[in-house]
């Protein structure tokens, strides 16, 4: 019988393997404390690359909805996405000036500052047939994201200047940028995936120092 040759295609034509995103983490320790802490951990960075969770407006929208700051179905435009990374950027910068026991940056301050007064801080005196007189916070569908931006401002405020400030750590786990409250003195990683990681690190670093002796 025949043999029939079987050429491999190019290389330049051969499709590359499919690469999966990141797995997300479970939450750090403090997040279901504190939204501005989740919200700050929303961009991280693991080994298999980094992970955005505010990335495309739908996404952006899918973690405002789960966490209760925006209505089932709203819909965000990149502009509204942008404004949440933004703000994003501005907390984690007072997170970690906090750790850090540094001035905090006056453009975070600025931002943060901005949000606590860009929605009223009372619930309104309302009126429809249904309820009659009654007081609510408004949710026009134009101000989903001032409102969020507002909440989590004011939960970034009462952590940066409550108790739990004393308890802010970042994660010692390179290359993980996670912030977190540590639940012990010792505690200096986000996740058990993290704390693995950096004591196999440090027990590879012990044996090449060994060896190197």
């Amino acid at each position: 019988m025949k043999e029939t040759a079987v050429t491999a295609a190019p290389a330049h034509l051969v499709p590359p393997a499919a690469v999966p995103p990141p797995a997300v983490p479970p939450p750090a320790p403090g997040a279901e404390r504190h939204l501005a802490l989740d919200f700050a951990n929303s961009a991280l960075v693991q080994p298999g690359g980094r992970l955005d969770l505010l990335e495309s407006p739908a996404a952006a929208a899918q973690w405002l909805v789960d966490r209760d700051l925006a209505p089932v179905g709203a819909g965000l435009q990149e502009v509204c996405a942008a404004r949440l990374r933004a703000f994003r950027e501005q907390v984690r910068a007072l997170l970690s000036s906090r750790i850090a026991a540094l001035a905090a940056p006056p453009e975070a301050l600025a931002a943060v500052n901005e949000a606590l007064t860009s929605v009223p801080s009372a619930p309104l005196l309302l009126w429809d047939e249904v309820h009659g007189l009654h007081r609510a916070q408004p949710h026009p569908t134009d101000r989903v994201v001032d409102r969020a931006l507002a909440v989590l401002a004011a939960d970034a405020a009462d952590l940066l200047t409550g108790p739990d400030a004393e308890l802010l750590a970042a994660c010692g786990s390179a290359p993980c940028t996670r912030h977190l409250l540590r639940t012990h003195a010792a505690r200096h990683w986000c996740s058990v995936r993290c704390g693995d990681r950096a004591r196999a690190a440090r027990a590879y670093a012990r044996r090449s120092q060994a060896k190197a002796d």
